[in-house]
């Protein structure tokens, strides 16, 4: 699994960065956090999106704004055309940028949904298919143009009354500088084993806090203690394993860190509000 914190650079040129994704074999589970907001516009593929703690189906146009910080993933079961990749067109932007941005009184909407999307939002299928052809055309412009398109495509994305959250919590946005290079030392050490025994003494070791320091910095900053996180990672990659595929629900449960499979359906239950079957039968 990749880093947790993801480092990413600007455009020649450009004051924000872009990314046209194409993948023949799928987009895989990277669970993944960083400091920019993400506009992903998906194309081509079908799955599952997992960002804070929502976890939800996506299809093609799939349109979903990510605040700072906020963990996110996605998983893909399948594609529409199998002869053309899955595609992720993704646009990012640092808070600062948008804060000097939005300073100006016209662009008091887009700052209004900025903040909304601190917990994630999903754009509604008519605005997704109103901006496409927009967020297709700006990935082929040079800068100045492709930053007017994406102004442009932020204050029609900002009419949408149909958005809608995706995760209960949010992240802290603006960690103290100590703090985030230690829990940026305990997600990668969590997000690298969280299939093995973790204990917290052993990342509040890592984090080079005592117990109490850590737990609180944790909460802190994920809104969430360290097994509640841990379950909801846990979680969360025992859904893409049983959407994707047929391994029994048995060895899933021991691919994601679970000795006791009783434990591991009724953990799976409590967050999903299904048995690992229902869910799979879901997908079916």
């Amino acid at each position: 699994m990749k880093p947790y914190l993801e480092h990413l650079t600007a455009d020649d040129g450009a004051s924000w960065a872009t990314l046209n994704r194409r993948l023949d074999e799928g987009i895989p589970f990277q669970w993944h956090h960083h400091p920019e907001f993400e506009l992903t516009l998906t194309l081509n593929s079908q799955g599952q999106r997992f960002i804070g703690d929502h976890i939800g189906r996506y299809g093609d146009g799939d349109l979903v704004l990510i605040g700072p910080y906020l963990p996110h993933t996605w998983h893909s079961l399948d594609r529409a055309d199998s002869t053309q990749p899955h595609i992720a067109l993704v646009m990012w932007f640092l808070p600062d940028w948008a804060e000097r941005l939005t300073a100006n009184t016209e662009l008091a909407g887009v700052a209004a949904m900025l903040a909304r999307a601190a917990t994630g939002l999903q754009f509604s299928p008519a605005t997704a298919a109103q901006v496409r052809p927009l967020v297709e055309t700006l990935f082929t412009q040079p800068a100045v143009e492709r930053f007017i398109g994406l102004v442009r495509l932020l204050t029609i994305l900002a009419e949408d009354r149909g958005a809608a959250p995706l995760s209960a919590t949010a992240p802290e946005l603006a960690p103290a500088a100590a703090d985030r290079g230690r829990i940026d030392r305990v997600l990668t050490h969590i997000h690298g084993h969280f299939a093995e025994p973790i204990s917290i003494a052993q990342l509040a070791d890592i984090a080079a806090l005592s117990p109490s320091g850590l737990h609180r910095t944790f909460r802190r900053h994920t809104r969430q203690s360290v097994s509640q996180y841990l379950i909801r990672l846990r979680i969360g990659r025992a859904c893409a394993l049983l959407s994707s595929g047929a391994m029994p629900v048995s060895q899933i449960a021991g691919e994601v860190g679970y000795d006791s499979l009783a434990n591991f359906n009724r953990q799976f239950k409590a967050l999903k509000g299904s048995t690992p079957t229902q869910y799979r039968a879901a997908f079916l």
